[in-house]
């Protein structure tokens, strides 16, 4: 038997390279998934928290600058700096009883991936949105 037919230490050249193969894969998707994962909680957070800074408020000038800062805080919380979105609510002007809605969203950009497309594209959108009832016993302005 020559040398080459052997076949020894071929198996963990082997199995090293499929676990490579099927390892890398598998992280970048787990990591992607995780992203998502705190993006989602943390807008769902934000939407609530801004809805009920806003329910709270005299008016909706003070409220939507209190429901951004409240907005903000959540999304820090979760890693989420810059890039987030809250259109006006609807419900406003603040009448007591009524609901008062709140959206908040904020694209995913998955990693390596974002790079290659232009800003905006390559991510994953995700929205959260939070009724919130206007408070019947405030304090009168």
């Amino acid at each position: 038997m020559s040398r080459l037919d052997r076949d020894e230490g071929s198996a963990l050249v082997e199995f090293t390279w499929l676990a490579v193969l099927l390892m890398v894969p598998l992280v970048y998707v787990l990591i992607g998934l995780f992203q998502l994962q705190s993006a989602a909680f943390g807008v769902t957070e934000a939407a609530r928290q801004a809805g009920r800074a806003l329910a709270r408020a005299e008016d909706c000038g003070a409220g939507m600058v209190r429901a951004r800062a409240a907005a903000g805080l959540a999304l820090r919380d979760q890693g989420i700096a810059r890039g987030w979105t809250m259109p006006p609510p609807t419900g406003c002007p603040l009448v007591a009883g009524e609901p008062v809605t709140v959206q908040v969203a904020y694209v995913v950009q998955l990693p390596l991936v974002g790079r290659l497309f232009p800003e905006g594209r390559g991510g994953i959108p995700v929205r959260a949105t939070h009724s919130a009832v206007v408070d019947r016993f405030r304090e009168a302005p």
